[in-house]
């Protein structure tokens, strides 16, 4: 019989996630995609189980969807107060266990004072997206009125979606 040949079986390996190159909306959306019980309540000493299940929550979504699914966190929280309803309905298909969400958060944050966040890390929390039709309308800006008493007294307020440095464009050559 001739010789038969053999070919390594090499498995395909996924990427490697360190937990300091995760910023803190990316661990908790780790966190809430992992194995992690509802209910878990953090204990002295459990930071290595707590790493392993933020590992595995990115691994389990992939760093593309982790990510966007953070920006989407952090874009539904800065505009919590002014939502639409489609905001709302968008981040509860998104996120549908609201306590499982909280307590991921919450401890995402604690995290924070265990593990150190890389540079590249801190740059993407700051980045939003916003999902649904917005009370901006895309353009930045929209009414807010902060006296109910007086709802003719209104202020533009920068959308943290659309406009999150709050910059106004200025026209150009305006003269004095």
């Amino acid at each position: 019989m001739p010789a038969t040949l053999v070919a390594e079986h090499v498995a395909p390996t996924a990427p490697a996630v360190r937990v300091s190159d995760l910023s803190n909306a990316e661990r908790a959306v780790a966190l809430y995609a992992s194995d992690k019980p509802t209910k878990y309540a953090y204990k002295r000493g459990d930071e290595a189980q707590v790493e392993a299940w933020i590992v595995q929550g990115a691994l389990r979504m992939g760093l593309e969807d982790l990510y966007q699914s953070a920006e989407f966190l952090r874009g539904y929280r800065m505009l919590s107060h002014v939502a639409t309803s489609e905001q709302k309905n968008a981040h509860r298909a998104r996120f549908p266990q609201t306590a499982r969400l909280n307590r991921a958060e919450s401890l995402a944050s604690l995290t924070l004072l265990m593990i150190e966040v890389s540079d590249g890390a801190r740059e993407r929390n700051g980045r939003v997206q916003v999902e649904g039709a917005c009370l901006c309308g895309g353009t930045g800006w929209s009414e807010f009125c902060f006296d109910p008493d007086e709802p003719t007294d209104s202020a533009l307020v920068a959308c943290p979606g659309h406009n999150p440095k709050g910059l106004m464009q200025t026209p150009r050559r305006v003269y004095a």
